[in-house]
């Protein structure tokens, strides 16, 4: 068989700015069109939409947020078959469900790409055009076992054997028990094999390019192992529900290649990309680490790009310890959730309980237990009892008292000193150091650590504000009014602060937080948060103002789950065939 030869990669493109201020795309991946979303997608996608919400609010510099729909490949082209309509129909009408599905759970997405678009497939044409100058593309046979759920070629080492319904042996896919078919093909090919010491480079340049760790640890696993060229097209015959090869109309643009090539056609590849490539962070689900974390960064590196700054992996979600599955009839449909649990209750969960580095379990308990603790108990009574008019008749901001609350200089020996105690100091502590504790965990892809310090903080105040009884107070002693007002004064500053770092996971309920507290939008940012201003002897912009109009309970609890699931089933409507 001829092949060309091999070539090194050629110089790459400049980058696009780095430092302070400079853009960054966060992205998704698109979604494959043939079935409607599940919590799985919603979570890759909350998981992007929290971090472009969190990168907002530092005001680190202008940020993206791309998802959409991927419309092309043998899958879609028999789902469609079986459905009896055309893929372009089917297409439309799963992509409005995940714009749909995305929209109720708040994702704020700035571009949504469908792969069926024209400007997605001249990019596509021109990426090809690029390979092929380059001199890493060769047409050649290639057979394999094909799995079409997973639209790829799987090793013999990935596979196992099964019996199919009928009682046959067959070979399934080992990761998804999907039944793969040998495949024989002319096609064109990709020189993945020339790509090793190049992405092993890559990554040993860039030890956090794939994130968390373990992830990162796999690739290069991968990369230790054998790397066979990739097969980049499929016979035209065979599939012709995609973008042709140009200059041979016999062949169609492997999908996952033309998949990829979103992220650029998004920022305008081939003219107007230089702006925000390559300063892109994939969030992606493990299981197609490979296509993103191999495939991807070689085939950039092939037409001439630098790969993508960072690759952010995350597990998968079960259902009662059960992968999800039309056939087990487990599938949770994130619109009936988001119906079910609220916007922000939902996403509080989904983020609060998801776990990159492991797989995470979803039952229904599981997410009333959760919102009802730390959204509707903890921080909405929180907020209700400090704001209450029995407890603060004034509707103001208090005043904080420095006789009754001195400051010490280290929290950790601190006796209790005026009316405070050892306890309160650090609760003090804890808070002034929470932003940058937060900052730490979004950066390191640890939101739900970051949810977990906040909760943390929480009890820690709830217990601070049940610890010193404000209620029991007399507010016709002049001593009594000083230490109550700074009791009030200390748990609103800390209502604030959490209120400002849950902006990216519930916006809604942070809205609502921060208004009832008279924190305007120009005060809501993560750059110049600060706590307790008057602690540490300087002004606080807060006190005295008078706080904003009662919007009511902050968290309505939810009810109990019996009338919940008998909610849902109510609401619930046969699915129509795909």
């Amino acid at each position: 068989m001829w092949r060309p030869p091999r070539r090194l990669p050629r110089p790459l493109r400049r980058a696009a700015a780095t430092g302070p201020g400079r853009p960054l795309l966060l992205s998704t991946p698109i979604f494959y069109a043939n079935g409607p979303p599940h919590i799985g997608h919603l979570y890759s996608a909350l998981l992007a939409d929290a971090l472009v919400r969190h990168r907002r609010l530092r005001a680190a510099g202008p940020a993206r947020l791309c998802t959409g729909t991927d419309e092309h490949g043998l899958k879609i082209q028999q789902a469609a078959a079986a459905a009896g309509t055309s893929p372009a129909e089917l297409c439309e009408r799963v992509s409005g469900l995940f714009r749909q599905a995305l929209t109720q759970a708040g994702v704020a997405y700035t571009d949504f790409t469908r792969t069926s678009e024209p400007r997605h497939q001249r990019a596509v044409r021109h990426f090809w055009g690029a390979l092929r100058d380059g001199g890493v593309l060769y047409k050649g046979s290639y057979e394999g076992w094909y799995c079409t759920p997973e639209e790829s070629f799987l090793p013999e080492s990935q596979l196992a054997e099964r019996t199919d319904a009928q009682g046959r042996p067959c070979k399934v896919s080992l990761e998804t028990g999907h039944e793969v078919h040998w495949t024989k093909e002319e096609n064109y090919m990709f020189r993945l094999s020339a790509f090793r010491d190049p992405l092993q480079n890559w990554l040993r340049d860039n030890p956090r390019a794939i994130f968390p760790d373990p992830f990162y640890q796999c690739v290069l696993r991968w990369l230790d192992e054998d790397l066979p060229d990739l097969s980049v097209s499929r016979e035209r015959n065979r599939l012709q529900w995609g973008i042709p090869v140009p200059s041979d109309p016999t062949q169609t643009i492997y999908v996952w290649v033309d998949a990829l090539v979103n992220y650029l056609s998004v920022v305008g590849y081939p003219e107007s990309h230089g702006t925000w490539w390559p300063a892109v962070h994939h969030v992606v689900g493990k299981d197609i680490l490979k296509f993103h974390a191999l495939y991807w960064p070689a085939l950039l590196l092939a037409a001439g790009l630098e790969p993508p700054e960072r690759i952010l992996v995350h597990s998968h979600w079960t259902v009662r310890g059960q992968k999800m599955s039309k056939s087990l009839g487990n599938v949770v449909d994130p619109s009936m959730c988001v119906g079910q649990y609220s916007v922000d209750g939902f996403r509080y969960f989904l983020l609060r309980q998801g776990v990159p580095e492991r797989d995470c379990d979803y039952y229904d308990e599981k997410v009333v237990k959760l919102v009802n603790s730390e959204l509707a108990d903890a921080l909405g009574g929180l907020l209700n009892r400090s704001t209450a008019p029995s407890i603060n008749p004034s509707n103001t901001y208090p005043r904080f008292s420095e006789p009754c609350f001195p400051k010490v200089l280290d929290s950790k020996e601190a006796k209790g000193t005026g009316r405070a105690c050892a306890e309160d100091y650090k609760l003090v502590a804890a808070v002034a150091s929470l932003p940058a504790q937060v900052d730490g965990y979004f950066e390191g892809f640890q939101i739900y650590k970051a949810l977990e310090c906040i909760a943390q903080c929480v009890r820690q105040t709830n217990s601070f504000f049940q610890r010193h009884r404000p209620w029991k107070l007399d507010r016709r002693d002049a001593a009594e009014q000083l230490w109550l007002d700074t009791i009030l004064h200390i748990t609103l500053e800390c209502l604030r602060v959490y209120g400002t770092l849950l902006q990216p996971v519930v916006p809604h309920m942070a809205d609502k937080l921060l208004s009832r507290l008279a924190v305007g939008p120009g005060e809501r940012g993560l750059s110049d948060l600060t706590f307790l201003a008057r602690y540490d002897g300087k002004p606080c912009p807060f006190e005295g103002r008078e706080l904003g109009p009662d919007t009511g309970i902050l968290f309505h609890r939810l009810g109990k789950l019996e009338t919940m699931k008998k909610r849902k089933q109510e609401a619930q409507v046969p699915d129509k065939q795909l």
